[in-house]
């Protein structure tokens, strides 16, 4: 294998230290960037972690200096704004510099959920009903589809915002569970049909050739009577919540190797359609006939797999 130098870009705070002994690292906000370092590192590339912030001139010094072959890009915002990922990838294509992860304009429609879903269900990929209720504007219902729904940020990640009161019954905490979006996420709300069901995830490798993944399944069926198998913030970054209630993730099982492949092509679909590249994720609820193709409001470009044990990071949450 050849030896690169490899500049793994990430966010300042999560920059591992030189020397992590006597460190939990199961616990520590900064395991996958860890993972990520001694990963190369062990494979023999040279590796400089880049810690990046809000100014773009340290990617060009480390460039002008070291010349890397390529960047591995973990970071999901700049300058604590999620929606300039983009922006730093962009740059990137203008230094010439290659880089893991996907292209700008995948990020940008994949950013927005409610872009991501006009655009596929053009192209006949079944999403949940859904209306969006722009920041600032009057929250008027028009009872296009019917309750209960699910009231989420439309362009926050990691669950953000996400609890059991995110899914309303009626028109009173529809308005009031919105309000929490613009108020306390302050961004858009973005409002679908609830899907009762499973929870699948899909990750997608490649560029024109693309390999799938397995399909794995977010296991809520321990959650107590009264909650709704959702992925809320608890249940992806609460260690004890995960825990006291056997949350993990894994392969699924109990489908048919037909439906497995049939929900495999729809991410390979999605993947193609948002002109996306590098790795994604795909999120799915399969529901109770069984139907698989309920792609969800969110796909996650540059990120594969869907681990539910890393530490919430210091911003950027669904």
């Amino acid at each position: 294998m050849r030896k690169l130098r490899v500049m793994a870009l990430m966010h300042q705070d999560l920059v591992p230290p030189d020397n992590p002994e006597g460190v939990d690292l199961a616990s520590v906000e900064w395991k996958t960037e860890f993972d990520v370092l001694t990963t190369l590192t062990d494979l023999g590339h040279d590796v400089t972690a880049l810690g990046v912030r809000d100014d773009l001139r340290v990617i060009d010094q480390v460039v002008n200096e070291w010349k890397p072959h390529i960047a591995f890009n973990l970071l999901e915002e700049f300058n604590g704004n999620p929606e300039f990922d983009q922006n730093v990838v962009s740059y990137l294509e203008l230094l010439g510099v290659s880089y893991t992860g996907c292209n700008p304009k995948g990020l940008v429609l994949t950013r927005d959920k409610g872009w991501s879903k006009k655009i596929m269900a053009y192209h006949g990929i079944r999403c949940p009903h859904f209306v969006v209720f722009p920041l600032g504007r009057a929250i008027k219902w028009t009872g296009d589809f019917p309750f209960p729904v699910i009231v989420k940020s439309i362009s926050e990640e990691a669950s953000l915002g996400i609890s059991q009161a995110s899914i309303v019954h009626d028109e009173d905490k529809l308005k009031e569970r919105v309000e929490f979006v613009h108020q306390q996420v302050g961004t858009s709300a973005i409002v679908e049909r609830y899907i009762e069901g499973r929870e699948l995830y899909v990750g997608v490798l490649g560029n024109r050739r693309l390999q799938v993944l397995p399909v794995w399944e977010l296991d809520l069926k321990n959650l107590p009577p009264e909650a709704l198998p959702i992925a809320t913030a608890r249940v992806k970054w609460s260690v004890k919540y995960q825990k006291k209630y056997h949350i993990q993730s894994g392969e699924v099982e109990g489908l048919s190797p037909k439906l497995v492949r049939a929900i495999q092509r729809t991410a390979k679909r999605a993947y193609h359609i948002l002109g996306l590249n590098g790795y994604a994720r795909m999120d799915f609820r399969l529901d109770c006939q069984n139907r698989h193709n309920w792609l969800m409001a969110k796909i996650w470009p540059n990120l594969p797999n869907a681990p539910v044990s890393r530490t919430k990071p210091s911003s950027n949450v669904f």
